[in-house]
């Protein structure tokens, strides 16, 4: 069997845990570098893929091969627009991560070269989640995502990780549990035919009832809801995200949950757009309520990672609702959010984990006065806080813009009440900054060191492409618009024509 570009894309992570686990554990420095160079290595061939896709399409990068014969599953990967700019987003936080998080995992249960070990298996898993074309062999891999984030919060994470870490994982069995009653559905739906596939090629053509449609649609939703996560699914990610070490939180918001959303659009859209249609107005209204609760519950927060945990909740109702706004221009926006979404955050966990690991407290009310003593890790915590919040000339503002307006052409009560969320962001960051930077310099503060050069160099990639998507998104907007415009095509749902005005002499 020949391998494929995508295949090596998920080996090479798998390698690297292997060659990082035979390490010696008296050779710690050296099971770290071995984990960064398969990472590195992973972006670099993740970006040529990238290149490749935008120069040449996706042809090049299809592969199938028959795996479960009798089920009809097979091993088949592929490329469209949404899964492209995820897996660079993957490839890209993955030795970012690996970097920033070089010393965090010295006061973990196991060696320091499992975290970076379980962060590899993680990348591997996650790249095959957004490149699988086969509806079981996602669900395969949706599944053992879970494993080694498991681990990670669990092995690595802070006084309360256990309680955290079995109740993202009850939160995200429960979710899986119904979808494999939907995947089970899907498999008599395809028997019908006398040959059974689970190719989304395949599933796309089934005959279907509209009462197994929206059954099957809501068996996928709501594990897509769980692991996005939207309220009232939510309640797991704010004590994961606490007690995981900063770069665990970077990789389950900024990689793991896009899973949620990622899903709602290949598989919610692509396998049951009439179904997706007829939910639109419940799923709208819980975006909303997801937009507006993160953000109120956010100013209120007293510990840094919860209060970016639910600003993170807030976000990710503004990628839902972009997606069921059902609009080429809002689905467009939500995509590019996702993206821009993990860059964003990444960089605000990173810079608060540097923050938090210097004074040895995420309480906001320990700090005080840290731009006087570290002026580069307070001006960069506040770039982070300002991209979060959407300024304009950063890359987050483009995507909640398009969200926005695609949202706004076709429900307008929705879009406009979902601006109040811009603000209320505006309030959970610069109240954030203002309590934890500026102000007399408090006791303990003083001692505090600014980034060093390893710091910097982690956080400077992140800087770097907020400012320049947020200047120029154009080459990123033109690899996902033609496969918004295919899955658009497959919903039925044409966008409103604009209103042009009529003039006195058109009359």
């Amino acid at each position: 069997m020949n391998i494929g570009w995508l295949t090596l894309t998920m080996l090479l992570p798998l390698v690297g845990v292997l060659a990082t686990m035979v390490v010696p554990k008296a050779k710690a420095l050296l099971s770290k570098q071995v984990a960064v160079g398969f990472s590195l290595l992973t972006l670099v061939l993740t970006i040529v893929i990238a290149v490749g896709y935008q120069q040449n399409g996706p042809a090049d990068y299809d592969e199938t091969h028959t795996w479960i014969a009798a089920f009809g599953a097979h091993y088949a990967v592929g490329l469209d627009g949404v899964g492209i700019v995820l897996i660079v987003l993957t490839a890209l936080l993955t030795p970012v991560v690996l970097i920033a998080s070089w010393n965090d995992a010295k006061s973990g249960r196991w060696s320091e070269k499992s975290f970076f070990a379980w962060v590899l298996g993680l990348e591997a898993l996650s790249i095959g989640v957004f490149a699988a074309t086969d509806v079981f062999l996602f669900y395969v891999l949706f599944e053992a995502t879970l494993i080694p984030m498991y681990f990670l919060i669990g092995g690595f994470g802070g006084a309360q990780r256990s309680y955290a870490a079995v109740k993202f994982l009850l939160y995200s069995l429960l979710g899986g549990l119904l979808m494999l009653a939907s995947v089970v559905g899907l498999y008599v739906v395809s028997a019908k035919t006398g040959d059974p596939s689970y190719l989304l090629s395949d599933l796309m053509k089934a005959d279907m009832s509209q009462n197994t449609e929206r059954w099957l649609f809501l068996g996928f939703f709501f594990a897509f809801a769980v692991k996005a996560p939207m309220v009232p699914f939510h309640t797991w990610l704010p004590d994961a995200a606490a007690e995981a070490t900063p770069g665990t939180s970077v990789l389950l918001v900024g990689i793991l949950d896009k899973i949620g959303t990622f899903g709602m659009i290949r598989f919610c859209l692509g396998l049951f757009p009439n179904a997706s249609e007829w939910a639109t107005p419940v799923v709208l209204v819980l975006a909303l309520i997801s937009v507006l609760y993160g953000a109120l519950v956010a100013i209120g927060q007293t510990d840094i990672k919860r209060l970016i945990a639910y600003t993170s909740i807030s976000h990710f109702g503004f990628i839902v609702m972009g997606i069921f706004a059902l609009t080429s221009q809002g689905l467009t926006g939500s995509t590019l959010y996702m993206f821009n979404h993990g860059l964003s955050t990444a960089a605000l966990f990173l810079i608060a984990g540097y923050l938090i690991s210097r004074r040895g407290s995420a309480r906001i009310a320990d700090y005080g006065g840290v731009e006087k003593v570290a002026p580069v890790l307070a001006g960069t915590f506040l770039f982070a806080g300002l991209s979060s919040l959407s300024l304009p000339g950063l890359s987050p503002f483009i995507s909640e813009f398009m969200v926005l307006a695609g949202t706004f052409s076709r429900h307008k009560v929705i879009a406009v009440i979902a601006v109040l969320g811009i603000v209320l962001a505006a309030l959970y960051i610069l109240i954030m900054y203002q309590r934890l930077m500026t102000g007399p310099v408090r006791e303990g503060i003083d001692k505090i060191k600014d980034l060093n050069f390893r710091e910097v160099f982690a956080i400077a990639p992140l800087v770097l492409l907020i400012v320049g998507i947020g200047l120029y998104p154009k080459p990123v907007v033109d690899i996902i618009k033609p496969a918004v415009q295919s899955t658009m095509q497959r919903v039925g749902v044409t966008d409103p024509a604009p209103q042009v005005p009529v003039t006195e002499g058109q009359k």
